[in-house]
């Protein structure tokens, strides 16, 4: 039988890497990634159903009541999600799956999927992290100032997560990520056929 697929939960601080570290995961690696839906406006260069599913506040609500996501949550006043289907699906075919959401939104999928594996992606620094966020030149003082305050909070929640990971280097974050991901697949919970496999080529030798 083919083994399922891990659910990779990635959050991190805004101006973490996070976007970029999940796309060279998937460019290296191969694994689905879940593209979120959101109702923010999108940002220079991004485009639907690539970055996210961009969508109004009244058709994400419409999917709210649909059961259309695993998860949502709101986040400097916007709405982000999971679609259930895409998720389920991909693990099932044995497909790693990454997730990059907020921290309300892994919490919320850790109580459904307790093996879903999380780690958190943050700067070295807060003075690095602000820096970030002012280079990226998409966004005003006033959503900076909130982005911010908004990690202030999700600090606290840095231990709910089994992996903190410094993206210092890049290449060196990506690393360290697919590390852990083989990891956790190599767990003996999950090689339940192999082993039972060589169990019965043992026993017929």
């Amino acid at each position: 039988m083919e083994q399922k697929g891990l659910l990779i939960v990635i959050s991190g601080f805004s101006g973490a890497g996070k976007g970029t570290l999940v796309k060279e995961l998937v460019d290296r690696y191969g694994y689905s990634l879940s593209i979120s839906c959101t109702t923010r406006e999108p940002r220079p260069g991004e485009v639907d159903g690539v970055d996210y599913h961009f969508k109004t506040k009244e058709e994400f609500e419409r999917l709210i009541d649909y059961n259309g996501f695993i998860e949502y949550a709101q986040y400097v006043e916007n709405y982000y999600g999971t679609p259930r289907k895409f998720v389920e699906e991909e693990m099932a075919a044995g497909h790693n799956v990454i997730l990059e959401i907020e921290v309300q939104g892994a919490i919320n999928i850790k109580k459904q999927y307790p093996d879903a594996v999380t780690m958190f992606i943050t700067a070295p620094s807060a003075e690095i992290l602000k820096s970030r966020l002012y280079g990226r030149g998409s966004e005003d003082e006033a959503t900076i100032d909130k982005r911010m305050k908004r990690a202030i909070t999700e600090a606290d929640s840095m231990p709910v997560y089994e992996y903190i990971v410094v993206n210092d280097d890049l290449d060196e974050c990506v690393d360290q990520v697919q590390s852990i991901i083989i990891a956790e697949g190599s767990k003996s919970k999950y090689k339940e056929s192999f082993i039972n496999e060589i169990k019965d080529e043992l026993s017929n030798m």
